[in-house]
């Protein structure tokens, strides 16, 4: 495994440690964590939409919270209580609880969440500040100067 160091980069730049940390996580072996599985889907310009299939999950076991350019979506089953007094022969529907997590880029924005047919949705809006945005600079012509001649007024005393 091939490990970078990013340490002379970080002497002559300013503002990228984020960026260096992500990059140097990514050849981190990471737990794989496949539960729940997900899409990230791009729907316009600036919008884009996570899908999650928590199955099972309700929306008073669900919790999303946008913090510090990380998105963390939360999912804990409660405890259900059974009236009677099953046994389960297979159990194949994971009551797990589950954690994931998102890196948002800058100017990220949750916009809603909605959970349908197991399927939770978060729509995100990338909202750039008008500051940040280019702007196109006009381009002025150079006005050529025309040599301004010097008319001499004639004297009234000497022309005679």
């Amino acid at each position: 495994m091939r490990h970078i160091d990013f340490s002379p980069l970080y002497r002559s730049t300013v503002g990228f440690d984020r960026l260096f940390s992500m990059l140097d996580g990514v050849g981190q072996p990471e737990q794989a964590q496949t539960y729940p599985p997900y899409n990230i889907e791009r729907t316009g310009e600036n919008t884009y939409r996570i899908t999650m299939a928590v199955a099972g999950f309700d929306e008073k076991e669900l919790s999303i919270e946008a913090h510090a350019h990380v998105l963390t979506v939360k999912g804990e089953k409660s405890e259900e209580e059974t009236s009677d007094k099953s046994e389960y022969l297979y159990r194949g529907i994971a009551k797990r609880a589950f954690e994931r997590r998102f890196q948002l880029a800058d100017h990220m924005e949750v916009r809603a969440a909605s959970l349908k047919n197991g399927l939770l949705h978060i729509d995100l809006l990338r909202n750039i500040p008008e500051t940040l945005k280019p702007r196109r600079i006009a381009i002025a012509a150079d006005v050529v100067s025309t040599p301004k001649t010097i008319e001499a007024q004639p004297d009234p005393q000497k022309v005679n």
